[in-house]
């Protein structure tokens, strides 16, 4: 490929549609174009690329590393282009245009819907267009432009534990989020306030850690002194709760996703030896208007929490 060759904006986002869809068809579909007119398009810019994008299949079709690489950089610009009309849009008039705001499962419980039912009351013309996803995701797509604000936690994405961060992302401390212990409401441990970390340790917990990583709750059994028993391998919060509910373990629930808690379970903290993490907002050095906007409804949701 020369280093001359300037891709257009039309042919980078045909390339988005086929990569995401896996089809020609699927493409031409979403992007109102006739299927020959996508083979013509794509065969145009493999030419100008050098080489093949996408390897044919019996049904669809997927990128060769090169098409891998090149979808990476369209991604990239067209999130770039995406922006500049939010930021173009915002500059006229105040807080206007699209706001993409991100967080990890829990602080969707109830933080981030908080923030943005007040920040909706204020900036109704504000479009919001929520994702959800783990921390380290989030970052990456806020790297690549794709994310105007995001809530995150240092649990497991190691962020740092101040205001300063790299690759042109800034963090700010929101809170606090202390691990409680779910249990069924007719467990022994179930009628106090509080839980001895110990006195679980011959219980049977569910999870899901990363393949290879340690987890909170391993940290925490060891500076207690004990190593937890085989855990049951469950990652949807739906089904621990249904597994804690029917006497086949307990299971660590922060507090941040206290609320979503079934009745018929019981949360109690373990004091001094629960597990604890960090929430932040990050936000691009260049962030919109709104996002700031937004990044300041999301620290008053978080210290109405913690009052």
């Amino acid at each position: 490929m020369h280093g001359r060759n300037v891709f257009e904006t039309d042919a980078l986002l045909l390339l988005d549609a086929v990569a995401r869809t896996g089809s020609f068809t699927a493409a031409a579909a979403e992007l109102n174009y006739t299927q020959s007119a996508v083979s013509r398009r794509i065969a145009s810019l493999e030419r100008q690329a050098g080489g093949p994008l996408f390897e044919r299949l019996a049904r669809g079709v997927r990128p060769t590393p090169a098409g891998e690489l090149l979808w990476e950089h369209a991604r990239a610009v067209l999130n770039r282009l995406s922006r500049a009309a939010d930021d173009l849009a915002g500059i006229h008039g105040g807080h206007r245009g699209r706001v993409r705001v991100g967080a990890f499962a829990t602080a969707n419980v109830a933080l981030v819907p908080g923030a943005l039912r007040a920040f909706r009351r204020e900036f109704p013309e504000v479009e919001l267009a929520p994702v959800e996803g783990p921390s380290g995701g989030l970052l990456r797509r806020m790297r690549e432009g794709g994310l105007d604000v995001a809530v995150v936690s240092d649990y497991s994405s190691g962020l740092p534990r101040g205001g300063d961060g790299d690759d042109g992302i800034e963090f700010t401390e929101l809170t606090g989020d202390e691990l409680l212990v779910a249990l069924p409401r007719d467990h022994p441990l179930a009628a106090g306030d509080r839980v001895d970390l110990r006195e679980l340790r011959d219980e049977t917990w569910i999870e899901a850690p990363p393949p290879g990583g340690r987890t909170m709750l391993a940290d925490a059994c060891a500076r207690a002194g004990f190593t937890p028993r085989a855990s049951v391998r469950i990652s949807e919060w739906t089904g621990k709760f249904g597994f804690v509910a029917a006497g086949l373990g307990v299971t660590l629930v922060p507090a941040l996703a206290a609320r979503a808690v079934p009745a018929e379970l019981v949360v109690r903290s373990l004091g001094e030896s629960a597990p604890r993490r960090t929430v932040f907002t990050a936000l691009p050095r260049t962030a919109l208007p709104a996002a700031r906007a937004l990044a300041g409804f999301l620290r008053r949701q978080a210290g109405q929490a913690g009052q």
